[in-house]
Formats: structure tokens, sequence, C-alpha cells
């Protein structure tokens, strides 16, 4: 079991930047795989970005692509989301989870069931 937290959300304007934080309870073993997904109001969640904890592989949907930036910092435990160049759309409540297994090749999981462990989520909100 993991406990996750998220932090930095708030509200920008377009074109602006925010850095997501997610600490975890414990240190995340080797080779899992850590996510942020988001939701927008009256619409499914959805997949953003995943890491590879100890390989550092990542994937990002084709929406945030080139705006935003999935990193981890494996001492303290942490994942970051750093998004830039914020749009209106991107608005959302960002969640990140953890799988509970190992993923040793260079595909990672985009479907929510990969990911039992979940925070409880972070408000952002970009205005036009």
């Amino acid at each position: 079991q993991v406990q996750l937290v998220e932090s930095g959300g708030g509200l920008v304007q377009s074109g602006g930047s925010l850095r997501l934080s997610c600490a975890a309870s414990r240190p995340i073993f080797n080779y899992i795989a850590v996510a942020w997904f988001r939701q927008a109001p009256g619409k499914e969640r959805e997949f953003v970005t995943a890491i590879n904890w100890s390989r550092g592989n990542t994937d990002y949907a084709s929406s945030v692509k080139g705006r935003f930036t999935i990193s981890r910092d494996n001492a303290k435990n942490t994942i970051y989301l750093q998004m830039n160049s914020l749009k209106p759309e991107d608005t959302a409540v960002y969640y990140c989870a953890v799988s509970r297994t190992t993923w040793m090749g260079y595909s990672l999981p985009r479907v929510e069931q990969e990911y039992p462990y979940w925070g409880q989520g972070t408000q952002v909100t970009v205005s036009s």
C-alpha cells in the first residue's frame, strides 16, 4: 500500500505554467510505473503522462506532448508534473497514480486499471 498526496494546483492564465508534485508515503519500487491522469468537468478521467520509476522512460498524451514534462526525485519519493503553455482545455483535477506491477520494457500503461494507487487530486484551472 502507498499513499499519494498531490499539491501545486491553482489558477493560472492561459500561457502560464504550474508545477504539480505528488509525494509518496514510502519508497517506490523498481520499475514501477507512475502516472498523471486528469478529469475535466463532465468528462471521463484521461491519461496525461507516465514514467518508469527506475528506467526513467516516459510517455505523453498527444494533447500535452511538448508542453508537459514528468520527472521524479527518487530520494524524495516524489513525482513532478511541469506544465507549460497552459490552455483553458487543460483545466481539470489532476491525479497521480502508481502501478502495482513492474514494467521491465519501455512501454508504460495508459489505462486506469493498471494503477491501483491514487492520490486525492489537485485542481488546475486555466483562465482564458
